[in-house]
């Protein structure tokens, strides 16, 4: 029976899964869009999942975040696969089979990462056919041409920071002085050419295999670029908000809050939204439109910042002395309201928040989580409205089962109680006898609620522990960003499960 092709989320009644490329099981020590890549497609088709969310596809960059990047729309090469460029005879197996990635399959080492991945990459470049006409397009084109020569310089000074850079013309992107290292140093720029160009080439094969089996993949956009980035190096002056020295003023973050005593200080450098709005955002919507060129939707992260955004000053230790100044709100959103765009609206609500959500009518997200300490709670899955992405918990959150298992016996006794009268209330069976069970049940009142796309992590699913949290904000970490899973993960009985959870719930 063909599948049904679904292309827009809003409306529609789905279940997804997130799965971090980086997690995905492959020989390489991180995710791939190799074999690893197929098999969870495969697994999600026998499923019933209609989408798999993704993190973002970003160079990692400062504690091996994806949202600390180099640049905002460039692609992280680690992801490229190997076993792919071998069948193109591009690499032979020894070349990168033999190295050992990561001493425990279950953890990525981006320190190894780091030495090697480019290294092997480049002796693909080196056999790669440079008069192929897609690959002089890609370069007639200028793809991602800032993203490489800012490489190229960056690997030039030993992977300095931009603003420590020793040339001040390079520091300072002076044209003259980009020109002329461009011109000596064409060839390295264009190997940081050819990992977009073999990237998306790869990518655009695995979306592809998972589109026709009428899965969407939706990506995930940081709001904020980090320092050190090419955005920051060569649009300084028209896109932040930094001193004439080119250093921040003012710091990005979030408040105090229930999670986090000392708030957020995340770093980043904030937008001049002023000079944004002058030409209309184009750089906005330039970036938005490059994410749904790649992806078939895209999430926003801490989209309440559009809104108003919370500035620390440069020299601060944590974002207790923070402020908020106004961002450009939903007029930023105009002529986009009809994209497949989510709002990761989560943190502190206000009625400018909620204006804007209204305004633009993207779907907002719900965090199971964060929902019982109390059931007036937005959060609650029975207060869940239709145009809403539900979570058990996201990235950033415990798992399902970290978050119950660290809970004081009260509190365990409590929550127990609050989500049987929930699975009732929601005509859902309330199976107590293990850990995978419990895990279970709360998953079901979560494709039982209204909300019309529900994303469960894969470590809930599978019921797994704090051991395999993907992040904890606020802390750098080797723990953070490394969790991967394996071949073995992908578990039939699972994917029977949410099989016949998408049917009783019609999802």
């Amino acid at each position: 029976m063909a599948v049904k092709k679904i292309r827009k989320i809003k409306g529609n009644r789905l279940a997804g899964i997130l799965m971090p490329v980086s997690a995905l099981p492959s020989q390489e020590g991180i995710g791939t869009m190799g074999k690893g890549a197929y098999a969870f497609v495969d697994w999600l088709e026998k499923a019933g999942m209609r989408l798999w969310q993704v993190l973002p596809l970003l160079p990692t960059g400062f504690g091996d975040s994806p949202y600390q990047s180099y640049a905002s729309n460039a692609l992280n090469f680690y992801f490229i696969d190997f076993n792919l460029l071998q069948e193109e005879g591009l690499l032979t197996e020894e070349e990168w089979n033999s190295v050992c990635w990561a001493d425990d399959e279950r953890l990525v080492d981006y320190g190894k990462l780091f030495e090697r991945k480019a290294e092997i990459l480049r002796k693909a470049f080196a056999r790669f056919d440079k008069t192929e006409k897609a690959w002089q397009d890609f370069l007639k084109n200028g793809d991602y041409e800032d993203f490489s020569v800012f490489m190229a310089i960056k690997r030039h000074f030993n992977n300095a920071p931009w603003d420590r850079w020793e040339d001040e013309g390079l520091k300072n992107c002076r044209k003259a002085s980009v020109a002329s290292f461009a011109k000596k140093h064409r060839e390295e720029i264009e190997f940081w050419q050819f990992t977009q160009f073999v990237f998306l080439r790869q990518w655009t094969a695995l979306k592809k295999y998972a589109n026709d089996k009428g899965i969407l993949i939706m990506g995930d956009m940081p709001i904020y670029v980090a320092y050190d980035s090419v955005e920051t190096w060569k649009y300084r002056k028209d896109l932040f908000m930094l001193g004439e020295d080119g250093k921040p003023s003012l710091r990005a973050g979030v408040p105090p809050d229930a999670f986090s005593k000392d708030g957020q200080l995340w770093g980043n450098p904030v937008y001049n939204w002023k000079k944004m709005k002058a030409d209309g955002y184009k750089w906005w919507h330039k970036r938005i439109y490059d994410a749904l060129e790649i992806f078939d939707c895209v999430r926003i992260d801490h989209f309440r910042g559009f809104d108003r955004f919370f500035v620390i000053d440069e020299g601060e230790e944590t974002a207790r002395n923070g402020r908020w100044l106004q961002g450009p709100s939903s007029d930023l959103f105009k002529g986009m309201l009809k994209e497949n765009i989510v709002a990761e609206d989560l943190g502190v609500m206000d009625d400018g928040v909620r204006k804007m959500m209204k305004e633009t009518g993207y779907p907002g997200m719900k965090v199971m989580m964060f929902g019982f300490d109390c059931e007036d709670s937005e959060h609650h899955p029975s207060n869940y409205k239709r145009n809403a992405v539900a979570y058990t918990g996201t990235h950033d959150n415990q798992t399902l089962r970290g978050y119950i298992e660290s809970m004081d016996e009260a509190a365990r006794r409590d929550f127990y109680e609050r989500l049987e009268k929930t699975a009732l209330d929601m005509d859902v069976a309330f199976i107590t006898e293990s850990m995978e069970t419990l895990c279970e049940s709360a998953i079901e009142i979560l494709f039982a609620s209204k909300a019309n796309l529900v994303v469960v992590p894969m470590q809930d699913v599978l019921a797994f522990g704090d051991e395999s949290r993907m992040n904890a904000p606020s802390t750098v970490s080797g723990k953070n960003w490394t969790f991967r899973f394996t071949y073995g993960d992908l578990r039939n009985r699972k994917a029977s499960w949410l099989k016949q959870l998408t049917i009783t719930y019609d999802r």
